[in-house]
């Protein structure tokens, strides 16, 4: 495939500007007089299809989808739990700053979920990572190292905590592995407060309950921890298609709209991240899902200021945008919109971050390799 050459960030802003001014022009505006869309971050988790390897991991894997699609990405987003107990003792994972540094080099902006949970054969059954462990202390020492080398690390990312947590599949969720009631909020308050105590302010800390549609999922409310803890707020959904234990086919909205209106009434002044989202392709039309879901948000969902595809193939679902011709080809007109903004973020400001907006955001003089790799062994030391 010929990569496209990538148009500078004060191009894109102008274009960009152009194009909502067009939005505004007398004859359109006066048809429903709906206001413009906001920007959006954009991005996805992206598996093992392109290299073998997952990015960030591998960046190359990034570039390729990157190329498919036609656009560069403003978020990546990755994952790891506390430990890998696959082998006796358990491997702790310390803070990822090559792979954030590489994310940031990159253009865009790290997405990072962490849970308090270990790799092993058992997934939800982990006595040793219950969130009363968290709440007692044993892992103190580890999450303080981390907060540390986060924040000498310095920029900004996303970090989505226990997501999922009103769910029964993770090892944190909700009376499983031994969790009681209020023990989600109490962990995450807990794990905040070392991250305040020295000084990782850095971390935007993002609070990801999913979907509610099965009955078996818990109140949202419970779970929340207070806008003191919280800066976005997230809903992650997918569209199981006519696939094994699936409530058949759903629309966009039809997964997202009841949910989404509840969280609104718990934190209302919070932007909304969709953490994870994607279609199958059985049981309907994926080409038409996504050109519906990526006109609906910025339509209809106006706190929701970034999205998130997980683009991995897993539990033998075809999620990623490349499943079919027609899918990639629906997913890359859509996402070529100006609203979903470019990987232009190598410069954004330290502290928390915000939505985006229109206009590109301050350029940042990029470390050389040399000079990347010596803060980095700083921050490991």
């Amino acid at each position: 495939m010929v990569r496209k050459k990538p148009i500078s960030r004060y191009a894109w802003a102008a274009t960009a500007l152009l194009a909502l001014a067009c939005l505004a022009l007398p004859g359109i505006a006066a048809a429903k007089q709906q206001r413009p869309p906001h920007p959006i971050y954009w991005g996805a988790q992206i598996g093992r299809q392109f290299t073998g390897v997952q990015a960030p991991w591998d960046m190359s894997a990034l570039s390729e989808f990157e190329s498919t699609v036609g656009k560069s990405a403003s978020l990546v987003a990755f994952y790891s739990p506390f430990a890998d107990c696959n082998r006796v003792p358990c491997e702790f994972f310390g803070f990822p700053g090559v792979p954030m540094e590489n994310i940031r080099r990159h253009g865009a902006i790290p997405f990072f979920s962490w849970s308090s949970s270990a790799a092993t054969k058992d997934e939800v059954r982990q006595p040793a990572f219950s969130l009363s462990r968290v709440l007692d202390g044993t892992y103190d020492s580890f999450i303080k190292g981390f907060a540390e080398n986060a924040r000498e690390w310095g920029h900004p990312f996303f970090l989505r905590f226990n997501w999922e947590m009103n769910g029964f599949w993770f090892p944190w969720g909700a009376g499983v592995n031994g969790n009681k009631k209020g023990e989600s909020v109490s962990a995450w308050r807990h794990v905040h407060d070392i991250f305040t105590a020295v000084g990782a302010n850095n971390a935007t800390w993002v609070w990801c309950p999913n979907i509610a549609l099965a009955k078996r999922l818990q109140n949202l409310r419970q779970f929340y921890p207070g806008n003191r803890y919280v800066d976005w707020t997230c809903l992650d959904g997918f569209n199981w298609g006519r696939t094994a234990n699936s409530p058949g086919w759903l629309s966009f909205n039809r997964i997202f709209r009841s949910t989404y209106k509840r969280v609104l009434k718990i934190a209302p002044t919070k932007p909304l991240v969709i953490g994870e989202t994607a279609s199958e392709e059985r049981g309907g039309s994926k080409a038409h899902w996504i050109r519906n879901a990526l006109h609906a948000i910025p339509a209809k969902y106006r706190k929701v200021r970034a999205l998130v595809w997980f683009d991995e193939k897993k539990q033998g679902r075809h999620w990623p945008v490349g499943s079919s011709k027609s899918a990639q080809a629906a997913f890359n007109k859509a996402i070529s919109r100006p609203l979903f903004m470019p990987g232009f973020y190598s410069g954004q400001p330290p502290g928390k971050i915000f939505p985006p907006s229109w206009a590109p955001p301050p350029a940042e003089a990029i470390p050389s390799a040399r000079q990347a790799a010596s803060a980095l062994a700083e921050a490991a030391e």
